[in-house]
């Protein structure tokens, strides 16, 4: 996947840092960015600014905090960023538009993804819900770990089992490579 401006071509961060909500007031919610349906401040916008140093665009994202996944809103996974940032509001299920009955951290995901799953993994991907942390290790909601979507072939060109990897040049052109695929960035 190629993207050229958006979040999805600032967002996957390979750091450990939570980036702070911080506070909303009227004017930081013209930022015009929304992650899960909540507006992120110019704070939050300038936080991750210093972390990726490629504009943001106005637009409606959603983020899942324990994969680390995300996407534009009403649309598939784009890519795979850094975990754990508290960013915009709660993951809703229908955060993708999905309609395949396979649900990852409460996002139902859609037909597509399930297919590249089942594909990438040489495995029917059964209905129901799963838990997956940004190894890509996962499980049912609820229960231990059961599976490794590291471990799957599909082209991720990377050692089974390893962390997103995301590599940028002087000019701020980037790649990420991870569970989910790889994006090249342009600044």
């Amino acid at each position: 996947m190629k993207t050229g401006h958006g979040l999805a071509a600032m967002l996957f961060v390979t750091v450990l840092a939570v980036v702070s909500p911080g506070t909303t007031s009227a004017a930081e919610s013209q930022t015009g960015v929304f992650v899960n349906g909540a507006p992120l401040s110019g704070q939050t916008l300038s936080d991750l600014q210093r972390l990726y140093p490629v504009p943001i665009a106005p637009g409606r994202y959603w983020y899942d905090p324990m994969s680390g996944a995300y996407g534009m809103e009403g649309r598939p996974v784009t890519g795979q960023m850094a975990p754990g940032l508290a960013l915009g509001g709660p993951l809703q299920p229908n955060a993708s538009n999905g309609n395949s009955g396979v649900f990852i951290n409460g996002r139902q995901l859609t037909a597509g993804e399930t297919a590249y799953l089942e594909q990438a993994c040489s495995t029917p991907v059964a209905r129901g819900r799963y838990w997956v942390n940004a190894q890509g290790i996962g499980g049912y909601e609820g229960g231990p770990p059961a599976f490794n979507l590291g471990a799957c072939r599909g082209g991720y060109g990377r050692r089974p089992g390893s962390s997103t990897r995301t590599f940028c040049d002087a000019n701020g052109a980037c790649t990420s490579t991870g569970i989910l695929g790889t994006i090249t960035t342009t600044p």
